[in-house]
């Protein structure tokens, strides 16, 4: 079905309009739209990783989640900006410019469905920069919107105790974690026995990179031709359902603490770019033929 990983019960397009219409404290619900991308991650991964991690955290959260939290998630926008890896078969992606125009579109019509709170819970490193420059652009438009984009895997969890410090200082892509996370979500599609070790050589200049990481523009396939990143071969699903328990429990808090918060509304008409609105029909207003 289409929720995925979603529970149903939290998967907003299985509601009608009409039940959407009629639900309570709509200004304060909290709407989760996760985001990946559909590129290579090595011989070892799926081209599906950052969907599959995206939708797979925030639907154990969900699922985790207190009744009288009220948070839905929309379907995970499975396209990215991917074009650091363009050089490898299987990677399927949208450009910068089309991958803005599709959130902002997509905010549009959770503002115009009554809901003042949306998450984007981002599951891939080459698009954070398009992502808050949606969430900018919405607020721009609605001073009483509450935007928040952030990345998936970086709230408090298991996986720091688990890999050494090169892990922790080099890996990008492909490594430890991500590996980690997809054997405990879908096994499957996971192939331990092609799983090999590549760093990146660390940047030189310090001042522009303490940890080593670099500091220019890089595509992945100026690393070697696996497409990897990190180190993957001591990953085991154990480990994965470890991550995966803990990071839902902290985005479990993070949820419940963003339905509560009440945050600055700003009445003066927008700076944002020009945009529609208009009539939006509502289920009191409803007749029904005799």
């Amino acid at each position: 079905m289409l929720h995925g990983y979603i529970p149903p019960h939290r998967f907003l397009p299985y509601l009608s309009w009409t039940e959407i219409d009629a639900l309570p404290d709509r200004e304060n619900t909290v709407i989760v739209l996760p985001c990946g991308a559909i590129e290579q991650h090595g011989p070892h991964l799926p081209c599906s990783v950052d969907s599959v991690i995206s939708s797979g955290v925030m639907g154990k959260a969900l699922e985790k989640l207190p009744a009288e939290v009220r948070a839905f998630a929309l379907p995970t926008i499975t396209y990215g900006k991917s074009e650091e890896h363009l050089h490898f078969p299987g990677t399927m992606t949208l450009t910068g410019t089309t991958l803005l125009s599709t959130i902002i579109e997509i905010g549009e019509s959770v503002y115009r469905s009554g809901f003042r709170k949306l998450l984007f819970a981002n599951g891939h490193g080459g698009q954070p920069q398009v992502l808050e420059m949606a969430a900018r652009e919405l607020r721009l438009r609605h001073g009483d919107f509450v935007v928040v984009p952030h990345g998936v895997s970086r709230l408090p969890n298991a996986s720091s105790k688990q890999i050494s410090d090169q892990e922790k200082r080099l890996s990008m892509h492909a490594g430890h974690s991500e590996t980690a996370l997809m054997l405990a979500l879908a096994p499957e599609t996971v192939h331990m026995e092609r799983a090999a070790a590549n760093f990146p050589p660390p940047f030189p200049i310090k001042l522009l990179s303490a940890d080593g990481r670099p500091a220019c523009a890089w595509t992945a396939r100026d690393f070697g031709p696996s497409g990897v990143i990190g180190d993957p071969t001591s990953a085991t699903r154990a480990q994965g359902l470890e991550i995966l328990d803990t990071l839902s429990d902290s985005w479990v808090q993070a949820l419940t603490e963003l339905y509560a918060l009440r945050w600055i509304v700003r009445d003066e008409p927008t700076w944002g770019r020009g945009h529609e609105t208009g009539f939006i029909q509502t289920a009191e207003g409803l007749r029904h033929p005799a």
